[in-house]
């Protein structure tokens, strides 16, 4: 192995320059070259391969900054179709062209399913990434557990469908614990919600705050720590009667509700609530509506306007419930301390897979309570159910209080280790420094692409065509 490829796919994460950054590391001490490709699997699909030597003479390149968010290299959602037999030897050309030996792909369950036709072709390994946590097993056994129904309304002719689970869950049996990007995500889901707080208390208001995590409730889990009066989570139908006393309950004592929800969070029937409404606006387009503000209407409706009128705190539950999103700024930014340590291990750790001679493997981070977090390698096909496809993980729900709609023991116990030393002095020592630095008012943003850019080459340049 003398050369290989890194490539980061899907959404940004706070911690992917740290992931490259210890892949780099690595790789130098093994003299290895590295490429990074422009723009994740959209620049496999250009005939030039634009791409970035990152460590010319086993020295990493300046840019490589593993504190600093997004990827130096960019990202997109391309991925590459395993029925285009054409296109993936196309790809694969253009690899050999370069000298390629292996890839690294960095990213979640998405890129690890575009993964597969790669890997048949050349070494390719996974370096996980994703702020949802949703890339992994609960226990070794969970793909076993999806069947395939027909749907002739659905894509392909069927969906797919979890079955009851046979086994026996603990933290122990998890295969890759959390994911680089989760932690960063919690904590600026967590500080939002600590801010919110005091408009609801001063305002004598209800807020409903949206955090990320279509499927996957960990995001919302985590901001617990942000210290809301609910937390619903998409693994659990939401109960709305049960809600609605709680909220009038809490609201009774202490004048004011927070609650967190998880932008795929269902109701009794399993319904997303966040799905296109029926209603339309003035012009007549049906509205497009996310979780927070279907599940506003449902407690207004619920609620009623009465009940507000009676405590003199607003005309109608309309003015006193307010919904906010935590939206994108939960995958941008600085990582904090965890996700830019964890997240070398795991890139160094792909660099080792590739060099020891495995393909079609994901690099994982493990925890026990005996050995703390550490690295691993892992067969990529035991995520895969048995028709090959890799499904993201959900959060185990015995992590969940569904009486109290907050974390269980259980789910406690899984953030503690994540969380208890998550961020470094070296973190709020940034903010002071470079936040309200001086020549922030007189200097324009200068993005990492203009300097990448000037190293930027290409296929055709390297075999001088």
């Amino acid at each position: 192995m003398k050369r290989i490829g890194i490539l980061t796919a899907g959404g940004d994460t706070p911690a992917l320059n740290a992931t490259i950054h210890g892949a780099i590391v690595r790789a130098n001490q093994l003299k290895i070259e590295v490429f990074g490709l422009i723009k994740g699997f959209n620049s496999l699909f250009n005939p030039r391969v634009p791409h970035v030597h990152l460590n010319p003479l086993y020295q990493e390149i300046p840019e490589i900054d593993p504190t600093m968010g997004g990827t130096l290299i960019g990202s997109s959602r391309d991925f590459v179709d395993p029925d285009k037999k054409e296109e993936l030897d196309l790809v694969t050309s253009r690899l050999r062209q370069l000298g390629i030996d292996g890839l690294i792909c960095v990213g979640g369950d998405g890129t690890l399913n575009g993964l597969q036709p790669l890997a048949e072709r050349l070494p390719t390994v996974l370096a996980p990434k994703t702020i949802d946590n949703d890339l992994g097993l609960n226990y070794p056994s969970e793909p076993d557990e999806w069947a395939r129904v027909s749907d002739p309304g659905a894509r392909g002719g069927f969906h797919y469908k979890r079955t009851e689970s046979q086994a026996e869950f603990g933290r122990e049996h998890m295969v890759n614990y959390v994911t680089p990007g989760y932690a960063t995500a919690v904590y600026v889901s967590a500080s939002g919600v600590e801010r919110l707080r005091t408009t609801a208390e001063s305002h004598r208001r209800i807020a409903i705050i949206e955090v990320m995590g279509r499927h996957s409730g960990y995001i919302a889990l985590g901001s617990a720590y942000g210290r809301p009066d609910m937390i619903l989570v998409p693994e659990v139908p939401c109960d709305l009667e049960r809600l609605t006393e709680r909220v009038k309950h809490i609201y009774d004592l202490q004048k004011n509700v927070v609650i967190v929800v998880g932008e795929g969070i269902v109701d009794a029937q399993g319904r997303e609530l966040g799905a296109e409404s029926k209603t339309t606006d003035p012009a007549g387009n049906i509205v497009l509506t996310g979780a927070a503000e279907a599940l506003r209407t449902k407690l207004v409706q619920m609620i009623g306007d009465r009940y507000f009128q009676l405590y003199r705190r607003g005309e109608s539950a309309r003015e006193a419930i307010f919904t906010r999103k935590v939206g994108h700024t939960q995958r941008g930014g600085r990582p904090i301390l965890f996700d830019r340590f964890h997240a070398a291990q795991l890139g160094a750790k792909s660099v080792e897979l590739l060099h020891e001679g495995r393909n079609n493997a994901v690099a994982i981070l493990q925890y026990d309570e005996t050995k703390g977090f550490h690295v691993e390698g892992y067969d990529a096909n035991r995520f895969r159910d048995r028709w090959g496809l890799i499904h993201a993980r959900q959060m185990h729900t015995a992590f969940y209080d569904a009486k109290l709609m907050k974390p269980s023991r259980m789910g406690m116990e899984y953030l503690m280790p994540i969380f208890t030393n998550a961020i470094g002095e070296d973190d709020m020592e940034h903010i002071r420094q470079t936040l309200f630095a001086p020549g922030n008012l007189s200097q324009p943003y200068h993005s990492i692409n203009t300097d990448i850019n000037k190293r930027i080459r290409f296929l055709a340049e390297e075999s001088g065509g």
